[in-house]
Parts: C-alpha cells; structure tokens; sequence
C-alpha cells in the first residue's frame, strides 16, 4: 500500500484520542509497568510521543521544504522523555500529546502539500536521503508501532493470570 496523505493524516489524528481511551483513568499499575530492564511503560511510550511531536517530524518536515543548503537532520533523542516526563501525569502528557499533534496536523494541513511536495528530500544521520513522502509515513507507523506496543505491555501485565490460554495469545510472549 502507498502512502496517501489524506489516509496517513486520518490515522494521525486519531491518535491521541485512541490513547486517551486506552490508557485514560487507568491505575497506576497498568500505566507504569514495563517488560523487564531497558523496556518502556505506556506512560513512558506516550513521554516519547510528546517528545516527538515537539522535536521530530514537523520540523524535520520543515528541513525538507525549505530546500536550503543544509538539509540534515537533527539527530533525534529516543530517551529524552525521561527528563522531560518527569513529575508529570499521565493525564497531563495525553494532553500536551493531543494539543501538540493538533497544531501540528494543522500545520501539515496549512502547508497544502503537492505530490511533488512529498518528492522533496532531506538528509537523516543514519539513512541518508529520505524523501518527505517516506518521513510523513513513517510518522504514521510510529504512531501504529507505539499503540501495538502500549497494548503488548498491558497485555504482558496478565502473562500468568491467564493460565493455559497463553498458549493461544502470542502477544504476552513477544
């Protein structure tokens, strides 16, 4: 399947609505618990969201349109979540995650992108020449991988509860 703006656009605007569902009111136990050593929480997946939307793909997009001499791009910190969700609740990072994708969903929206607009290219640190077409799709499976791994984590929380049908759910051994 090829990347269709106005397709990638509709699952990035759900989004924060989606993860509000999921994870909104819940109690701490589901929202804190990770798989074991250097994996993440859903409150920590949701910190990186956030971070993204303020760091990552919008102004990587600008880099690509704007066509100057210098078109690579930032180096993007995976961790800074930690820092920067510190102290902060869950209920107030589904927030900022939901204002920050609106403007930047508008912003996309105010730049009346053209086929020929998603053709343009940047230069990422570690892949080299990446077209906007493949930097906004991206955008969308992040959104898609994060949610996958969100409902892995929770469903990981169960592994034992679950008795013999664990052989039937893969997913609490992935």
């Amino acid at each position: 399947m090829d990347f269709e703006f106005s397709e990638g656009v509709a699952v990035l605007a759900r989004t924060p609505s989606v993860l509000r569902d999921m994870l909104g009111g819940l109690p701490s136990q589901w929202i804190e618990r990770d798989e074991g050593p250097d994996t993440w929480s859903p409150f920590v997946i949701v910190g990186h969201l956030v971070h993204g939307e303020r760091t990552d793909w919008i102004p990587r997009a600008r880099i690509i349109l704007e066509q100057g001499a210098n078109r690579r791009f930032t180096p993007y910190d995976r961790f800074a979540q930690f820092e920067e969700s510190a102290g902060k609740s869950l209920a107030l990072l589904l927030d900022e995650f939901a204002v920050v994708r609106e403007e930047n969903l508008a912003t996309l929206a105010e730049w009346r992108l053209s086929d020929d607009h998603l053709e343009l290219t940047g230069e990422h640190p570690e892949f080299g020449r990446v077209t906007l077409r493949q930097l906004l799709a991206t955008w969308v499976v992040h959104d898609l991988g994060h949610i996958a791994q969100i409902a892995r984590v929770m469903a990981k929380q169960y592994r034992d509860a679950i008795g013999p049908w664990r052989a039937y759910l893969p997913i609490v051994d992935r």
